[in-house]
């Protein structure tokens, strides 16, 4: 038997079989075969009909192959080049706030391969275009996370052309005036970690893409640098800030910063004490965000390591791990009259003084409107006069006592002795009035053993508000609030001679006394600091008055309202009436 009737046998079988499974009529497989046999044909590959497995390629099916393999490479190098294209990243949903705010930032003419894909061989391309393909698959298979997180090494930001002399230009200024410098931050270890170019520049909003995250800053600065009292940031405030060159005006004081600080050496927390909120912790719930392995949860409190893993390796922004914390000098941290300075006094001590601070912010004494100290509307916390430490007997702790070193630190050698002098005024004033008081209490009580319907119920209100303010007087301690306690003063001594009157009680005349007559500004302060009062004369409706000669005759007070410092109001006309006819 010839080889061709042999091959005719074996399709005849393979044919009765396929028959025998009825799938196919001899006709169809026949049809069949030949429609293949074509196709193959115009595409370059010749199978005759009579030997089934002889295959002849033609010269067309390798110039088929050659084109296929030509367009193949076209179709993937123009889907690589896509790849690179922003608008292949905002083809993903979860990337549209993230191309939103890359589309309206600084960076907006630079694609974001140029930047999340770092400069270096063809290898470190290919690893990341195999990274940015398993994120396509899974996206198609959804598998992706739905909070993306991308590094930026800080080979992208320094290559040629984008920011390669920024490790060169020094000492920059920020658009919030503050003075930065990129070399030591980058080159050098701070506060023993080793930060990058994201560990500042982060996204944390949609709108600021890659811009400062002013957290960083105000973390690796003040956390962990407040105690107690003190603060000391990490390269100080004249490392950031330039002191302010015009001068300022608070209440009717005008000051100036570098007289203040360069001069008499104030440090800034004399006065900006509330500049700081927050404590920057980390806590382990943040954890959870990005991780749920316990071997790694478990490395919480290795401090070094998680901060070398995570900022130094991965360039984590620190805002994903630590709380926030604010800086900055606004209405919100910052007194203004009467109601927002704090005098938190807590610095020091637990729920204490707040007799003491409610007599400084002019608020004690049951006024309806408040008479601050001159330093509390200065913004002057406790701690810009108690200075000096003590160390207690009963538990150890440290008290700081106020000494007259804070004012001369602040205005001059010509306050010294202010304080005290100050001090002894309203110790004699206390005791003399204290004096009155006892005597009329005296009389009051052999009042109400006579007989009759005395007058002894409203000398009784009188007294008692006198020996209210004198207590408030004493125990707040009347020199954190000179002109209130003066008013205090005042009103007792008024509310002690009504009563006396009352009582025919026979009192001392302590009207004259500088801290109930007025003339406490003149004897403790302005006859040392140069200030020339009373003048001779002044105007009045046009006409000259002799002030001078009225000043030893009449109290101050008699003409005047004594209100906060520098604040003298003339009480009217009918003031004059009382001496002179109309």
């Amino acid at each position: 038997m010839s080889q061709e009737d042999e091959n005719r046998n074996w399709r005849q079988r393979l044919w009765q079989s396929l028959r025998d499974f009825r799938l196919f009529s001899h006709e169809e497989l026949e049809g069949r075969a030949v429609w293949w046999r074509r196709w193959l044909y115009a595409a370059g590959i010749h199978v005759p009909a009579e030997k089934i497995w002889s295959v002849h390629l033609r010269p067309r099916f390798f110039a088929l192959l050659g084109s296929a393999f030509l367009a193949a490479v076209v179709v993937l190098a123009g889907l690589a080049k896509y790849s690179e294209s922003p608008r292949f990243c905002h083809s993903c949903h979860i990337m549209e706030p993230y191309y939103n705010a890359w589309a309206t930032s600084k960076h907006n003419f630079v694609a974001c391969v140029e930047c999340h894909y770092p400069p270096g061989s063809p290898r470190t391309l290919l690893w990341k275009k195999f990274q940015a393909l398993s994120q396509v698959a899974k996206y198609v298979t959804r598998t992706y996370s739905s909070k993306p997180f991308a590094e930026i090494e800080d080979s992208s930001c320094l290559r040629p052309g984008c920011h390669s002399t920024r490790l060169l230009q020094g000492k920059v200024i920020s658009e919030k005036g503050i003075h930065f410098d990129h070399t030591p931050h980058l080159s050098g270890v701070r506060r023993g970690r080793q930060l990058r170019c994201v560990s500042c520049h982060s996204q944390i909003v949609v709108g600021k893409h890659v811009e400062v995250t002013w957290d960083t800053c105000y973390l690796c600065h003040f956390m962990g640098t407040k105690s107690g009292r003190e603060l000391k940031p990490v390269g100080g405030c004249l490392g950031c800030h330039e002191l302010p060159k015009k001068s300022f005006k608070i209440g009717n004081i005008t000051y100036d910063h570098k007289a203040f600080v360069t001069q008499k050496g104030v440090s800034c927390q004399n006065c900006h004490l509330n500049v700081i909120q927050g404590s920057g912790e980390a806590t382990q719930d943040r954890c959870y965000t990005c991780h749920n392995q316990p071997e790694k949860l478990a490395k919480f409190s290795d401090t070094a390591f998680i901060h070398e893993n995570h900022v130094t390796k991965h360039n984590v922004a620190c805002f994903h791990c630590h709380k926030e914390m604010k800086h900055g000098f606004t209405e919100a941290n910052h007194q203004t009259p009467h109601e927002s300075l704090p005098l938190d006094c807590s610095k020091c001590h637990l729920k204490m003084h707040q007799v003491q601070a409610a007599f400084y912010a002019g608020k004690a004494g049951g006024r309806m409107e408040a008479m601050p100290s001159p330093m509390y509307l200065a913004n002057v916390d406790c701690v810009g006069c108690h200075l000096h430490s003590q160390t207690g007997h009963a538990h150890l702790e440290k008290t700081y006592k106020a000494t007259e070193a804070g004012c001369i630190k602040c205005h001059g050698e010509k306050y010294r002795g202010i304080v005290a002098d100050s001090k002894q005024l309203i110790s004699d004033t206390l005791r003399e009035l204290e004096s009155n008081l006892a005597l009329a209490q005296a009389a009051l009580a052999i009042k109400e053993k006579e007989p009759g319907k005395a007058p002894v119920k409203q000398a009784r209100q009188n007294l008692a508000q006198a020996a209210e303010n004198l207590t408030l007087v004493r125990e707040a301690h009347a020199v954190h609030n000179i002109y209130l306690a003066a008013s205090l003063l005042r009103e007792s001594d008024q509310e002690i001679a009504l009563a006396g009157k009352k009582l025919d009680a026979s009192l001392q005349d302590l009207s004259e006394r500088p801290l109930i007559s007025g003339g406490f500004c003149a004897t403790l302060c302005h006859s040392k600091v140069g200030v020339k009062v009373p003048p001779a004369t002044v105007r009045h409706q046009g006409k000259s008055m002799p002030h001078l000669e009225h000043t030893q005759l009449l109290s101050c007070a008699a003409c005047h309202n004594f209100g906060r410092h520098k604040s003298v109001k003339f009480k009217g006309d009918e003031v004059c009436r009382t001496c002179h006819a109309p």
